[in-house]
């Protein structure tokens, strides 16, 4: 390997501070540039309610969460999977600990430590920032020269190789903006179309249901969807129910199948179970069970502790005259129906699908349009669910991205 070369990354995010390590750390000069005053803010972000790095479960499980792009991200999950990714954070003095999910998270909880450890220790080893910088493209047909947009007016910048880690286009106020998806189109370069990914869905809920609980969450239930295609999801979890609809760890789990059928057959329809812990028979058992002169409501909240947004959601989708048949409401109780109507807008959601397809790319995630060029982390074509998918694959084709840097044009 060349150690006189030149690397520019363009993108601040783990994909790009990841690259910019494993370049340095063998001997390339790397330039860091970012449209954001400061890197990392995302990471930032996803860390405010403690950062979820990667997950503890077993490999080939971990593996399958990324659903048909596993073949495509399994070579660089081998090379940086969850263990090499606790041992780098312990590495920068980061010690690591699994909750009770299977998620692992720094002892401490915050991103900001981490992230201010791996920057002194990038600045140490020669990697330059080079913050306010809007990458506009390049230069004429080279592609080693690139515009940047910065607070003095246009600039140029050589370089020997790029990789670029730009991001999706979920919240584009932290920089992902997906900008560059037409400048890579224009130069032949197959872009699958940005979507929301982890997203919530908007249901349509009636004013006396959101104005009362909207923001409350539904909690030890379960949700079950099958698409058109046969694909089935269930689980038990929590969400939140929204203004406008649902959102939540539940549903961003099942956000990928969600969002596909409603594109494809204009609504989606899953089926809430209030009560997963007690059978069908033993919620009519409850149901028909004589209430005396109590009321429904609290006959419910007696019998099976249903009160509050459980009850709300029921008085949502029945009717007055159904609810009074103790079948139908035993029924409705295993399996409230929701029809999604629409995903919420992409710069809401906690991370995109689509991007750069891996077709495009070689196996060094090489644009095979743009020799020289690199893509990584959240704006190649893959998809995962939270719960520290995101962060590992990202850092995993960042450091599979500058490998690849290294080693082309020598």
């Amino acid at each position: 390997m060349s150690v006189e070369k030149n690397v520019v990354v363009i993108g601040g995010g783990p994909a790009g501070l990841m690259a910019a390590e494993v370049l340095s750390a063998a001997g390339a000069k790397v330039q860091l540039y970012d449209a954001m005053p400061s890197v990392g803010r995302k990471f930032l972000l996803a860390g405010k309610g403690g950062l979820n790095l990667t997950h503890s479960e077993p490999f080939n499980i971990f593996a399958s969460r990324f659903g048909d792009r596993r073949a495509a991200l399994q070579p660089m999950l081998d090379a940086f999977g969850p263990e090499q990714l606790r041992a780098w954070a312990l590495g920068l003095g980061v010690e690591t600990f699994v909750g009770t999910s299977g998620r692992v998270f720094p002892t401490s909880m915050k991103a900001a430590p981490l992230l201010r450890a791996w920057l002194h220790r990038l600045r140490a080893a020669g990697v330059q920032f080079h913050m306010r910088h809007r990458w506009l493209g390049w230069a004429g047909d080279e592609n080693g020269l690139l515009r940047f947009a910065t607070p003095g007016g246009e600039t140029t910048v050589h370089a020997d190789a790029v990789v670029l880690a730009l991001g999706g286009a979920s919240w584009s106020r932290l920089g992902s903006d997906g900008a560059w998806a037409p400048w890579l189109k224009e130069l032949g370069v197959d872009v699958a179309p940005l979507l929301p990914s982890n997203c919530g869905f908007d249901i349509g809920w009636s004013e006396y249901f959101s104005t009362r609980f909207a923001g409350q969450p539904f909690k030890s239930v379960a949700i079950e969807f099958t698409d058109s295609q046969g694909r089935r999801f269930a689980r038990k979890g929590e969400f939140v129910a929204t203004a406008t609809g649902i959102e939540g760890s539940l549903i961003y789990a099942a956000s990928a199948l969600l969002r596909d059928e409603i594109a494809k057959e204009g609504s989606a329809t899953l089926t809430l179970d209030l009560l997963p812990d007690r059978t069908a028979g033993q919620v009519l058992a409850a149901v028909t069970h004589p209430r005396g002169a109590r009321s429904l409501s609290s006959h419910l909240k007696s019998r099976l502790g249903l009160d509050g947004i459980k009850a709300g959601v029921l008085h949502e989708v029945m009717t007055r005259e159904a609810m009074q048949v103790p079948e139908q409401l035993a029924a409705a109780i295993k399996a409230v129906p929701l029809r999604l109507v629409a995903t919420r807008p992409i710069d809401e959601a906690i991370s995109s699908a689509g991007g750069v397809r891996f077709d495009a790319l070689d196996e060094r995630l090489m644009v095979k349009a743009l020799p020289g060029v690199f893509c990584a982390g959240e704006m190649l074509d893959w998809e995962a669910p939270t719960g520290g998918y995101l962060m590992t694959a990202a850092m995993a084709s960042g450091a599979a991205a500058a490998l690849g840097a290294l080693v082309s044009h020598n």
